[in-house]
């Protein structure tokens, strides 16, 4: 057996800037051992990172039982539960996800665009105007109200601003990178980190389990929503879901399609408010689909800039570092016999910075995605082969009804300061300060965005 070369061994140095500053790690590492190395990060098995896209090829390609993505995110199990889609393997993981994925899917996706961009209105409406503001965090409170809504299927306001609130507490508290290390998972009392998360986990709990009892009792006759659609799915044995399997794919669903869309939507206004160029010609799309009643959806998920525009950002800082794959048994994979344990670790920043796929690599350039369409294994944020997000075209389309209704309604100017750079909140790796940003100005809401 063959590993590549990399740092020898685990030190406190590394698991700080792995949970800290995990892209500039990732660049020095590569320029120290080149385009394949291992690292030794504690309480993960031993990674190696690799950002050849043959060599991603041949792990997105490999079944499933010989690769175990659950087990890399074994640390994430107390967050999202153990049925979590993201925690499962082998055939376990398939079953599953035939039956969380057809929710996601075309029509369904699209029924949904009119409450996101009438969400956004609203949202757009209370922000202050002339007023530095961190722009991130009413971009969680959009995505927040969409899960609330289009997953949750809650339609009374006040139980929304009840539940969102909590949840987002929840996940407030869940953002300090050290409670992925399992050593400060202890619960030593209320005021202890882990056990004020625990406590408020406990609470959100006891409350989902009783909207998935409510709505099982109420039945899902007529109903759209995403929990409805779970509650009613089957497999060939005519099983469905349990409450636990329900509870923790909401959970998943919260977690990957709240924190992770708002990140990316910040990511995106801070490539856009920097690039006039870019602003421009994004501008002119967006008054194009403007005409003749205003942004609709069916418009917005036309706009081919916009597309790219997002597709660029998320290039250029994806929310997640890599994706990992533990072989079960030895495997020769990127030119090395890997043993069995080992997990192998496509990295996402390092492959969306390869000069050899993308030209001038750091540099924003969405028409990139104009002239060619990328392979899977070259431009992957959602993951890639079996274990690729469910929820990737719904994030992608509701960034889309997202961003073009603000640029439709608000003129945003990237406040000064200090530069933006790349912070962790737990698994994401965020825009610093949130995103601060400036409303110089606002247009009047059009009379048909009702939600």
């Amino acid at each position: 057996m063959t590993l590549p070369p990399g740092p020898q061994r685990t030190t406190a140095v590394h698991l700080w800037r792995w949970l800290w500053r995990p892209f500039p790690f990732l660049e020095e590492c590569r320029a120290r051992y080149g385009e394949t190395f291992l690292l030794h990060i504690a309480s993960m098995p031993p990674l190696v990172i690799m950002s050849n896209p043959e060599h991603i090829r041949e792990v997105f390609a490999a079944n499933g039982d010989d690769m175990h993505a659950g087990e890399v995110a074994i640390a994430l199990r107390p967050f999202l539960g153990a049925r979590s889609l993201i925690l499962l393997d082998g055939p376990e993981h398939m079953r599953m996800r035939k039956l969380v994925l057809p929710p996601f899917h075309g029509e369904r996706m699209q029924a949904y665009g009119r409450d996101i961009v009438a969400i956004t209105h609203d949202a757009v409406d209370a922000w202050p105007l002339g007023e530095r503001f961190a722009v991130q965090r009413p971009m969680q409170r959009i995505t927040m109200e969409v899960i609330l809504r289009t997953v949750f299927g809650l339609d009374e306001a006040g139980s929304r601003e009840r539940i969102g609130a909590m949840l987002e507490d929840l996940l407030e508290t869940a953002t300090w990178p050290p409670l992925l290390v399992p050593a400060v998972q202890k619960d030593l009392g209320a005021w202890s980190p882990w056990g004020r998360y625990q406590r408020k986990a406990a609470r959100a709990n006891e409350t989902l389990l009783g909207e998935i009892h409510r709505r099982r009792e109420a039945g899902t006759a007529g109903r759209v929503d995403i929990l409805s659609m779970l509650l009613d799915v089957r497999d060939e044995q005519g099983n469905g879901l349990t409450e636990e399997d329900l509870r923790d794919q909401l959970v998943t669903l919260l977690v990957a399609g709240h924190e992770t869309t708002a990140t990316s939507l910040a990511w995106t206004l801070h490539w856009v408010l920097g690039d006039e160029r870019v602003r421009r010609r994004l501008d002119a799309e967006v008054s194009e689909a403007q005409r003749d009643g205003g942004i609709t959806p069916e418009r917005v998920a036309k706009m081919e800039y916009l597309d790219a525009v997002i597709r660029e950002a998320m290039r250029l800082r994806p929310v997640i570092p890599l994706v990992g794959r533990v072989l079960q048994k030895p495997m020769r994979i990127g030119g090395y016999d890997l043993p069995a344990g080992v997990a192998v670790a496509p990295s996402i920043y390092l492959t969306h910075r390869n000069p050899a796929v993308f030209d001038d690599p750091t540099r924003f350039r969405p028409e990139r995605f104009l002239e060619r369409k990328y392979a899977p294994t070259e431009w992957f944020p959602f993951g890639g082969g079996v274990r690729r997000c469910i929820g990737m075209a719904f994030a992608l389309y509701e960034m889309k009804m997202v961003l073009a209704t603000v640029l439709a309604r608000v003129d945003l100017r990237a406040a000064p300061g200090r530069p933006v750079v790349p912070v962790r909140r737990a698994i994401t790796l965020s825009p610093s300060q949130g995103m601060p940003v400036i409303m110089a100005s606002r247009w009047p809401r059009p009379a048909t965005a009702t939600a």
